[in-house]
């Protein structure tokens, strides 16, 4: 009877370990307040900017913006999305190009939007955005910091990111800066779940991108492929799509009839499920005195209004504006089988 005993409390004690090995494993979302579980029924922005500054990683310094003045120009356009419930608002502004996770922090608790930040490193542009040290480091180390921010906070905040954002020149051959950065992302990925979104344009450049994850071991599923709508030839999204890949059509604050036209052809080619759709918006320069913030609204004014009279059910408008955003932000480890 003992013995019995001592089995059953084994396996009572297998069972939880089992229990609690697989809730750590449940997908979760991490925007500037903390961690919290997953939930595919809220409305999401998926590529957005609050502040953007290109004077370059040598001359940045954000301890010099005013806070105060950059909340209340930005305020008004947050105002606007409370009547279209939108939930969460992913801000893609990477280190050195204008990420401020404190400010992030104060617009979040103004405006209960929730707001996802990101870490990583921003190479396009010939690297303009890319600090003296990364370039002296091995990709482990890039990862190795990376991973420290996602563990232990960004700038000795208790604010975590909530995906990778790295950016490549568009070229079928990458340099060997940007070989680096998306080696580290993967590395990255491989420690945290943390999705990799990319500023890639055209597809020329993310072939390469995707070789480089799957010689680390990471799947497509965990890669965006940012400013797709870049892209000519539309068969390279079924291809993108076949291997896992998100696609991004993110410029829709900017343009709208090449989105039209681009969202139309994944629902007729059964892709829909692999796209995300958002503006690229905002855009608040401390390097100008007079903002041309753009809105975050075209898609609930414009693209919806239209796609619905070309057909759309609001089930198909839902994975685009919630299903889709929540799957390709979710925090879980996807690696290659």
């Amino acid at each position: 009877m003992e013995n019995i005993l001592k089995i059953n409390s084994i396996i009572f004690l297998l069972l939880i370990g089992c229990g609690c090995s697989s809730l750590e494993k449940r997908p979760v979302i991490q925007d500037v307040k903390g961690e919290h579980k997953l939930t595919s029924d809220k409305i999401w922005l998926s590529h957005e900017h609050i502040l953007v500054d290109f004077i370059g990683a040598d001359s940045i310094q954000p301890d010099t913006w005013n806070h105060d003045s950059i909340i209340k120009e930005v305020i008004p356009y947050f105002e606007e999305l409370k009547d279209f419930n939108v939930n969460y608002f992913v801000d893609a502004t990477p280190n050195y190009l204008g990420r401020d996770v404190i400010l992030l922090e104060k617009i979040t608790k103004k405006t209960g939007v929730r707001i996802i930040t990101n870490t990583g490193l921003y190479g396009a542009r010939n690297n303009e955005f890319i600090p003296q040290y990364a370039h002296e480091m091995t990709a482990e180390d890039l990862a190795e910091m990376w991973i420290n921010e996602y563990e232990n906070g960004i700038d000795k905040t208790s604010i975590k990111p909530g995906f990778i954002k790295i950016s490549v020149d568009n070229s079928d051959t990458l340099s060997t800066m940007h070989q680096k950065l998306v080696k580290a992302a993967a590395l990255t990925h491989l420690k945290t779940g943390l999705t990799i979104a990319s500023h890639t344009g055209n597809s020329k450049g993310l072939w390469p991108q995707l070789k480089i994850l799957k010689e680390n071991g990471v799947s497509p599923e965990s890669f965006i492929w940012v400013h797709a709508q870049a892209e000519d030839n539309n068969d390279n999204y079924l291809k993108a799509a076949e291997m896992g890949c998100w696609i991004s059509l993110d410029g829709i604050g900017w343009e709208l009839e090449k989105h039209i036209e681009k969202i139309l052809f994944a629902k007729r080619n059964g892709i829909l499920n692999r796209i995300l759709i958002s503006h690229d918006s905002g855009w608040y320069d401390p390097q100008k005195e007079d903002q041309a913030i753009k809105p975050f609204t075209n898609i609930f004014k414009k693209l919806f209004p239209e796609l619905k009279s070309q057909g759309f059910t609001d089930d198909e408008l839902r994975l685009l504006i919630s299903v889709n955003p929540s799957k390709a932000f979710s925090i879980e480890m996807r690696n290659t089988h």
